[in-house]
């Protein structure tokens, strides 16, 4: 195995200057420093990542915990935080939490302990002892997906925060479908405790208010994000005396859920009951109805996580900021709306939901 002094040798420079080519840590002439590239991949030097680290006291890591990584929607977002921390020449540890408080606490503290540079996590609904131990060992973090409240005092943690929108996007659904001449129109909403869960329904209930429909809480029941749930829920809409026409579906998981029971109530979608959904997914458009959903640009909110921690790495003292990346419409048949033949060019492109837009800081 080749060493860092072979490939001095080779490149006819000193070991100091190729670990400063490796390391980064002094300016080296275009010249050597392309020297000693060559070198390293003619003698396919692989540096010790673990000696650099001692040296240098980082470890150009950074953990992610992100639970239900199987979900489609989380599986994207992963993506885009995997290759934003390549090319940044970081690598990524990963940790499922489980949505479990206790446990992502501990998933918390094991990377933490593996000497990641800093965090981005999904948190839980209860969060408590997580801010506790970020905040008591001073690690760098962003909250993804789901936002926290963080306490307005200038000497607590700086916690930044990326989301997709969620409110507007909702109500835009329940527009649509009230448009199309629905009265009960129902949500499938997500796990109690969610910032997510909150904001679509609200948005819900703005959709409802803006279209000049009541709220019926019967009409509102929770799926807990995940599709057995959802599958619970939607049955319990369809014992109601007077069952709703519509129905929103608060995530992708709970698309499934309501489908598979609407299928065991024999129902057909959209001519027994319109379906509209939060998330797209892959395979959204080969249902039969192809599916109306509001898409997040969940790549984007994972590429975005990962410049703002490396900000917050670079300017630990820096104002929090929360960021909120918009959604677009994606308008298929599954509300009911005739099929929309594509062009030559291919797929009609995604109707933007709303216009980007930053939160005040945190």
């Amino acid at each position: 195995m080749a060493t860092m002094a072979d490939v001095a040798r080779s490149a006819g420079v000193s070991v100091a200057t190729v670990s400063h080519v490796l390391n980064d840590t002094r300016p080296v002439l275009p010249h050597t420093r392309q020297a000693v590239l060559d070198a390293i991949d003619e003698l396919g030097y692989t540096p010790n990542t673990l000696a650099r680290s001692l040296v240098t006291s980082r470890t150009r890591s950074i953990g992610l915990a992100v639970s239900a990584i199987s979900n489609p929607y989380f599986t994207e977002i992963l993506q885009g935080v995997e290759a934003e921390a390549l090319q940044h020449g970081y690598s990524l540890l990963i940790a499922d939490p489980h949505d479990d408080p206790a446990h992502e606490r501990k998933v918390v503290q094991l990377l933490h302990e593996r000497r990641v540079e800093g965090m981005i996590i999904a948190p839980s609904a209860q969060p408590g002892e997580l801010l506790a131990y970020l905040g008591r060992h001073r690690v760098p973090a962003v909250f993804l997906d789901r936002l926290v409240d963080l306490p307005p005092d200038d000497d607590a943690p700086r916690f930044d925060q990326i989301c997709a929108e969620s409110t507007e996007p909702t109500a835009r659904l329940v527009t649509h479908l009230a448009g199309l001449g629905h009265r009960r129109i129902a949500l499938v909403a997500g796990r109690p405790g969610l910032s997510t869960t909150a904001e679509r329904i609200t948005g819900y209930r703005h959709g409802l208010a803006a279209s000049g429909l009541p709220y019926d809480e019967r009409l509102l029941v929770h799926g807990h994000s995940e599709s057995a749930g959802a599958e619970r829920a939607t049955t319990e809409l369809l014992s109601l005396g007077s069952r709703p026409t519509a129905l929103v579906t608060a995530n992708n998981a709970m698309t499934i859920g309501a489908l598979r029971a609407l299928r065991a109530h024999g129902l057909s979608v959209p001519a027994d009951i319109a379906l509209c959904c939060f998330d797209d997914f892959a395979w959204a458009d080969l249902f039969t109805p192809r599916l109306t959903a509001i898409a997040q640009p969940s790549r984007d909110i994972g590429a975005r996580a990962v410049r703002v921690l490396l900000d917050r790495l670079a300017a630990p003292d820096r104002p929090a900021r929360t960021e909120r990346l918009p959604c677009a419409f994606v308008h298929r048949t599954s509300c009911g709306c005739p099929d929309t033949p594509q062009r030559p060019d291919g797929p009609a492109q995604p109707e933007k939901s709303e216009k980007p837009r930053k939160g005040t800081p945190s």
